[in-house]
């Protein structure tokens, strides 16, 4: 009986800047090579890569030492790395104990605190989503990931929000909560650092909408349907938002909202203007009626 021949595992080698050699990238039994092909040449691996020798870096101080990188899984999403996760094997040369390295790579992504002034009330307006991993629906704040390598944080949110909410923004608009943090922050929030790679750029968008405006966007049902998205809007009084979810997005932004307010890093309020009033109310209505959206806020 003839024995299978022992075929070695894919692997390949990296430049690592701060490593004493090449590093040894090997495929987890199982994964193809297009997709460890992929992996490897992916936005998501070349930007962790880069992130360990720069400030703050994990291999910028020579005590950290990388020896090998076990890619385990790729989901694809079309002709992209949608989301990656691999093993990093990470030695104190000190200590010569090993660091964590289990890494779930889903790279940056965007979301907008959108608050809305009606009648001396302020309001917050959620996404209620299906959220497969927790096994439950979240009041979350609209919210999406970059699908590009341009890193173009604003356009993204703006898109997003008018996707997952049927709301057009005024770029101009635009208020980045993140980038009211120290640079060496790398202003993001990273909500959470101990096993996903994301970062998260915080936008604030403050407008004004009339008592019908706030009745027609709650409980309206929104989302690319198609690519799985099942939204509704949950429209929140803002005195009440810290309480109405777990949403870490929610609660960074409530945060740094309220300490730019304290001291006074905010820039003025847009005009509550009758004309915004009347293209917020008529792109709602032509939303229901499935024409294009023509609101921005003013």
């Amino acid at each position: 009986m003839a024995l299978l021949a022992h075929v070695p595992p894919l692997s390949t080698t990296v430049a690592v800047p701060g490593a004493e050699v090449p590093v040894r990238v090997v495929a987890a039994p199982g994964l193809t090579e297009e997709d460890f092909r992929s992996a490897v040449e992916s936005s998501l691996f070349k930007q962790w890569v880069k992130n360990l020798q720069a400030e703050k870096g994990i291999l910028s101080y020579g005590k950290l030492n990388l020896r090998k990188i076990l890619i385990q899984c790729v989901d694809m999403f079309g002709n992209r790395v949608g989301f990656l996760k691999f093993k990093a094997d990470i030695v104190d040369e000190e200590t010569k104990a090993k660091v964590p390295g289990i890494v779930f790579a889903r790279g940056p992504a965007v979301a907008v605190l959108i608050l809305l002034e009606s009648k001396g009330q302020t309001y917050a307006v959620l996404t209620e989503q299906v959220r497969v991993p927790v096994g439950k629906y979240i009041l979350e704040l609209p919210a999406g990931m970059l699908d590009d390598e341009k890193g173009d944080f604003v356009g993204t949110a703006v898109r997003e929000v008018e996707e997952e909410t049927g709301i057009k923004l005024n770029l101009d608009n635009m208020v980045d909560l993140t980038a009211l943090l120290n640079p060496d922050t790398g202003c993001k929030m990273f909500p959470s650092p101990g096993g996903c790679d994301e970062e998260i750029g915080l936008f604030l968008y403050k407008g004004h909408a009339d008592e019908d405006t706030i009745r027609a966007l709650q409980g309206k049902e929104t989302g690319l349907r198609d690519h799985g998205e099942l939204i509704k809007l949950r429209v929140v009084p803002y005195r009440q938002l810290w309480r109405s979810t777990a949403d870490a997005k929610v609660l960074s932004a409530i945060a740094l909202y309220e300490m730019a307010k304290k001291e006074g890093l905010l820039p003025s309020s847009p005009s509550s203007s009758q004309h915004a009033q009347q293209s917020l109310c008529a792109h709602l209505q032509s939303r229901s009626c499935g024409t294009s959206p023509g609101w921005s806020q003013t």
